[in-house]
């Protein structure tokens, strides 16, 4: 069984990141980093994890009317078989929080100096390139799957800088996006190697998460702000990469 306080940080990761559609992969990677746990674990709990959060919010997002599958079937068509592909991709320990980091420490400082630029009012429409949308989709979708987060942390910022479309759009979107990838990385890893997996640790934290995404949910129904939860993660995320790259950076040189 993973430590209470440990199932109590994924509960609260999940309330703030499913609120505004996200799954959370992000910190739920940096906590599992900071407890030492094993690295053959952390991907696919992170998924997993991702998994049980956005797939409630993907479907109040499509039931409401906003997912725009024109405009997400090219960002997903390459993404999933490229986190497939990515999940797939077995590393050393050292490569792998390595790579982590960098990850964790740009996502972190990409969500905390770049704002959302479009509200939920009038957008002007713009003409949906499907090679850009394939190209970044495919892009995020191997990082995902290679170190285990949904992409929706990469993915977001992007889409918002470019006007893509309104605020609950992009949110949904990410959603839909996070969901898809997240299960092709797992499917990736789970091909690869599935033995030695400890079922109950991953019990228990998808539980923890469940619990947390439902009332995200509906906290998200009130607005809980964008910038709140930007805030909140951005510093653990940019800290525990700095501190994988400080740690293992060291190590893998000498």
């Amino acid at each position: 069984m993973p430590p209470i306080e440990l199932i109590f940080f994924f509960f609260l990761i999940a309330i703030l990141y499913s609120a505004v559609g996200f799954g959370g992969g992000s910190s739920y990677l940096a906590i599992l980093a900071l407890y030492g746990i094993d690295y053959k674990l952390l991907r696919l709990v992170a998924l997993i994890c991702n998994i049980v959060v956005v797939t409630g919010g993907s479907y109040i997002f499509w039931k409401k009317g906003f997912v725009p599958w024109k405009k997400i079937i090219p960002l997903i068509i390459l993404s999933v078989p490229l986190a497939f592909l990515g999940g797939s991709i077995q590393l050393s320990e050292s490569i792998f929080f390595i790579i982590l980091g960098m990850v964790l420490t740009i996502a972190g400082l990409t969500v905390f100096f770049i704002k959302s630029r479009v509200d939920d009012g009038h957008v002007d429409s713009i003409e949906t390139n499907a090679i850009v949308n394939g190209s970044m989709g495919g892009s995020i979708g191997f990082i995902s799957g290679l170190v285990g987060i949904g992409g929706g942390i990469f993915l977001s910022p992007l889409l918002h800088l470019m006007q893509w479309d309104r605020a609950k759009i992009i949110s949904a979107s990410c959603s839909v996006f996070i969901l898809v990838n997240s299960m092709a990385g797992v499917a990736g890893q789970l091909t690869a190697d599935a033995s030695g997996l400890d079922y109950k640790f991953i019990g228990y934290l998808a539980a923890a998460v469940f619990l947390g995404g439902q009332i995200g949910s509906r906290l998200g129904a009130v607005r809980l702000s964008n910038n709140q939860i930007r805030k909140w993660t951005a510093i653990l995320v940019v800290f525990v990469g700095l501190r994988l790259l400080y740690k293992y950076g060291i190590s893998y040189s000498f």
